[in-house]
């Protein structure tokens, strides 16, 4: 009796093992491409910035402080990727909420107004976020937006 029960519950259970969704997520090389792109664009633009990418969570993946970034670089850094991770929009996005006059945002968890964070979207999945800290915002937009441009190439 215990045997036909296995015989019968072991399809079933392997099925629903096949049907459990595949989850993206960013890998070491993954990382190290964007990091490498990203670190390029900041040598283009001739700055010094601070690099940082989280996962979905905000869980620190990467962070690399510029030879003469500041020493606040590396805490907006880690702000403005947690930020776009989060809310799967760019961290620019909350400094446009608080110039409209909604400075309770500034309560919400993980909230930082400040651009230079992106999102990382794959698929319309959200991997993580990404960010540069250390030049005026908008270079620092063009930093990590010039690391998901080389993960989205590949």
């Amino acid at each position: 009796m215990l045997k036909l029960l296995a015989v019968i519950l072991f399809p079933v259970m392997t099925m629903f093992a096949s049907d459990l969704p595949s989850k993206k997520y960013l890998n070491l090389a993954n990382i190290k491409m964007m990091v490498a792109a990203a670190e390029e664009k900041a040598k283009e633009l001739n700055v010094s910035v601070t690099i940082c990418v989280v996962d979905e969570s905000g869980n620190l993946l990467f962070l690399e402080k510029g030879e003469t970034a500041s020493l606040n670089t590396i805490q907006f850094a880690q702000k403005k990727a947690r930020h776009a991770a989060f809310y799967g929009n760019p961290s620019k996005n909350g400094a446009d909420t608080v110039k409209s006059g909604s400075v309770e945002a500034m309560s919400f968890p993980e909230f930082f107004p400040n651009q230079g964070g992106l999102p990382i979207k794959v698929d319309g999945q959200i991997l993580g976020g990404i960010s540069a800290s250390g030049a005026k915002s908008e270079i620092d937009e063009q930093i990590a937006q010039a690391g998901i441009d080389a993960l989205l190439k590949k």
